[in-house]
């Protein structure tokens, strides 16, 4: 009996906690916090390695335009940031060959790219040994990684790599690790691991900064959310659950956590999979305090009667002493409230009377000892 009483307790308590972590909002309320959610599930957890690091062309993909003949510059058809095609004319140069005109000839580009240097000038004489133009093939291009040198062992060509250039967004390359460059460097401690990655849209451009998340391991099956969800200190870690069924209402979820990487947080207790928690807006719940309405206002709303002001259903009892007050009257001592308590002191008593005797009869069953 004892354990049903404080079950009970318990179950008070641990009710008055939850509703004391609901926060809840009006719909404009999500909005200004621009609310976003994540539903947890099991997945491959990477162990990954943070670097830094810069995109480069290839230099295989990268050719210049230079003159057979000697002469002087009269027709420029494309400048520096132009996208050229294969055998497109760039330039016409007049030879110094006697003639009348002279003769002129036009120079082709020799790959399609971006043309990424211009040497020359309308008028300008050339000669057989030098350079035009440069032209750059950025379809393809590495994005090279400094990689401290202790975590080198743990990488290979193949390794994989989640790679964030600015010019990008927030959008995220896979790149595959192709070879260590040929040295380290000795002050920074670090060697370069270079990726090749595709740029269809050539946004990507040569010395342009890039953010590396190598992957160095994976594990299967693994609980993870962002880590945008995980709010508190290290040693009391949360996040904000929607509630499975109130609208716009979310609860203060107490989290273990694990391994993390750039991107996700391993959670070893505390959520199950489908939790729905909040990813952005997750650090302004923590100052939203009770939120833009009670949960009781919430939950009436949702059940279609009324509940008490911590959450809980309301007995009848309590209904007809809260439908007294409302009419301006008093509830009479026998009335609803008193005759409720009065029947928890009854039970209590019958309860305290029951154990007296069989305590009792307990000791008439025991024998006296032998002298």
């Amino acid at each position: 009996m004892k354990t049903l009483i404080y079950s009970l307790f318990s179950l008070a308590a641990l009710h008055a906690a939850s509703a004391a972590d609901t926060i809840i909002l009006d719909e404009t309320g999500v909005k200004n916090l621009r609310i976003e959610t994540f539903e947890a599930e099991e997945s491959t957890f990477e162990e990954t390695v943070f670097a830094l690091g810069r995109i480069a062309e290839i230099p295989q993909n990268h050719a210049v335009l230079s003159s057979r003949i000697t002469g002087r510059v009269i027709a420029l058809e494309a400048q520096e940031g132009d996208t050229v095609e294969a055998g497109q004319t760039l330039v016409r140069v007049e030879s110094r060959q006697p003639g009348n005109p002279p003769p002129v000839i036009e120079l082709k580009s020799p790959i399609s790219g971006l043309l990424v240097n211009s040497h020359i000038r309308l008028g300008e004489p050339v000669e057989p040994e030098k350079e035009l133009l440069d032209i750059s093939d950025l379809r393809e291009v590495y994005a090279i990684a400094r990689v401290p040198e202790n975590q080198a062992a743990k990488l290979h060509p193949g390794s994989k790599a989640h790679i964030h250039v600015s010019a990008l967004g927030a959008v995220a390359l896979d790149g595959e690790m192709l070879r260590f460059g040929t040295s380290a460097d000795r002050d920074s401690g670090t060697i370069d691991a270079i990726f090749k990655v595709a740029n269809p849209n050539l946004t990507m451009r040569p010395d342009m900064r890039a953010e590396f998340s190598i992957v160095l391991s994976e594990r299967t099956k693994v609980m993870a959310i962002p880590r945008t969800a995980l709010q508190g200190e290290a040693s009391k870690r949360f996040v904000y659950v929607k509630h499975f069924d109130l609208p716009h209402a979310f609860i203060k979820t107490p989290v273990q956590v694990g391994e993390m990487n750039d991107r996700f947080v391993e959670i070893l207790s505390g959520l199950f999979p489908a939790d729905e928690v909040v990813t952005r807006g997750a650090y302004s719940l923590s100052f939203a305090g009770g939120g833009s309405v009670s949960l009781k206002e919430a939950l009436d709303a949702a059940h279609g009667h009324e509940h008490s002001a911590d959450g809980g259903e309301l007995t009848p009892e309590k209904m007809a002493e809260m439908a007294a007050a409302k009419n301006g009257g008093n509830a009479p001592a026998s009335g609803g409230g008193s005759k409720l308590w009065m029947s928890i002191s009854a039970g209590l008593f019958l309860l305290l009377l029951a154990s007296l005797f069989t305590k009792s009869r307990a000791s008439s069953n025991i024998e006296p000892q032998a002298h």
